[in-house]
């Protein structure tokens, strides 16, 4: 098994202390007049995806989506249940995150590929090849904090995908960027899913679901409404969705 999760929960206290201050919060605790909520962003979920299986999440914003995968990434702790990962993870959760503004896209190239544990030699040799198909070329020796949005997603993708971890996970970066680019993205994660990578998806788009995934997880308000084989999951999601228009 390369991932599994058993009735997997991750809880967020809400509480009023940001707004009282910490005098207040102390008198409130004492007087035990603090008030706090507890909310259950993920609440028990269950899946396992074995090598090569490309598993996609839909949802409705704030379904927890993007919670799950923080803590499948090692970011988040679970608050209840069983998480197992075996295998290196490459993940591409957030626009810019893990690369510094300031430094050139070369050198952000060989920090993140550090990050991911890979060895410089490694990296020497896979450079032009990630800058290739991120159409950075004329790029390399510019700060990362002046690209665009697109030239940044355009680089995470290229160094996650070039680099080809055990597990990949991607949460809406190929609905970024020009057509041509989430064509090339598509290809490519194709060539992901032959040489047995596990990938983790999440996107609002069902038509880049259907043809990348065989396995799909589906979350509402915390909650796994149902997990399976895609044409089977999106068929039902597809029916939610027309009938939430519909109601």
């Amino acid at each position: 098994m390369t991932v599994s999760a058993e009735n997997l929960s991750i809880r967020y206290i809400i509480g009023d202390f940001r707004n009282i201050g910490l005098k207040d919060y102390v008198l409130k605790k004492i007087k035990r007049q603090y008030v706090h909520k507890e909310l259950w962003a993920v609440d028990d979920i269950s899946f396992s995806l074995e090598k090569g299986d490309f598993m996609g999440i839909v949802g409705s914003n704030g379904a927890g989506k993007s919670t799950l995968l923080k803590v499948i990434a090692g970011i988040m702790q679970p608050t209840k249940g069983r998480l197992s990962v075996n295998g290196e993870i490459a993940a591409l959760l957030e626009l810019g995150a893990g690369f510094d503004s300031e430094m050139t896209v070369k050198e952000n190239t060989f920090l993140r590929g550090a990050l991911m544990g890979y060895k410089r030699n490694f990296m020497h040799e896979i450079y032009p090849s990630i800058i290739d198909f991120a159409e950075l070329e004329d790029f390399q020796d510019r700060p990362f904090g002046q690209l665009s949005s697109g030239m940044r997603s355009r680089l995470a993708f290229s160094i996650a995908c070039l680099v080809l971890p055990n597990i990949l996970i991607i949460d809406e970066v190929l609905s970024v960027g020009d057509g041509a680019f989430k064509h090339k993205s598509e290809v490519k994660m194709r060539e992901v899913i032959e040489v047995g990578s596990t990938t983790i998806f999440v996107s609002h788009s069902l038509g880049q679901v259907k043809q990348l995934c065989n396995k799909v997880l589906w979350l509402e308000n915390g909650r796994q409404v149902a997990y399976g084989a895609t044409d089977d999951v999106i068929a039902g999601y597809e029916q939610f969705l027309k009938d939430k228009q519909l109601g």
